[in-house]
């Protein structure tokens, strides 16, 4: 099995699914969404999906996860599940017969992929910063009032606030802010 994600819909699927199916993928989950959150549609249905016996294979060990702390847990549960976890960047295999050798490399690359990350956002920040002090960045556009109005009535039928957030396409602190809730129920 193979699974592929990119953060945005700006970004494209096509190059990891490619090399995922070069490498003999015989069904490729993906995601549109962040790593930094565990909660991914195509993450979930691959994880429920995979037996004792499967490979997974990612293209780098930054499009399963963007932590190391989530990279080794993700590991873990799969190889102790019987799963095998391959990268295809990293050029790593792990199994549940790890090697010191294999735990430690996890972790150095892992803890590389992680320090890029972070110097992506330190740089990201930086930019937004230097170009507010130009005046030619505005943020993000405002969510539509509609929305934030459908949202209420969802919630008060009884639906979840992050469920109504996420089929809204609103972000949940967004739709925190607007129900001014100072301490959300995350239900």
């Amino acid at each position: 099995m193979g699974y592929a994600r990119v953060s945005t819909t700006d970004q494209n699927l096509d190059r990891q699914t490619d090399r995922l199916t070069a490498a003999g993928a015989q069904r490729i989950f993906t995601d549109t969404i962040t790593g930094s959150t565990r909660d991914r549609p195509g993450l979930d249905a691959v994880l429920t999906y995979l037996r004792a016996g499967d490979t997974l294979t990612v293209v780098s060990m930054d499009r399963l996860a963007r932590s190391l702390r989530d990279l080794h847990t993700l590991v873990d549960e799969l190889t102790a599940s019987g799963v095998r976890v391959q990268f295809l960047q990293e050029g790593q295999t792990y199994s549940d017969d790890p090697s010191p050798s294999s735990r430690l490399l996890l972790s150095m690359l892992g803890a590389v992929a992680e320090f890029e990350r972070s110097i992506i956002r330190e740089r990201q920040a930086d930019g937004i910063a230097r170009a507010k002090a130009r005046g030619v960045y505005k943020g993000r556009t405002p969510v539509p009032t509609e929305k934030i109005e459908q949202a209420k009535q969802l919630i008060a039928r009884g639906m979840p606030k992050a469920r109504a957030a996420r089929e809204l396409g609103i972000s949940r602190s967004t739709l925190y802010k607007h129900l001014d809730e100072k301490s959300p129920d995350r239900r």
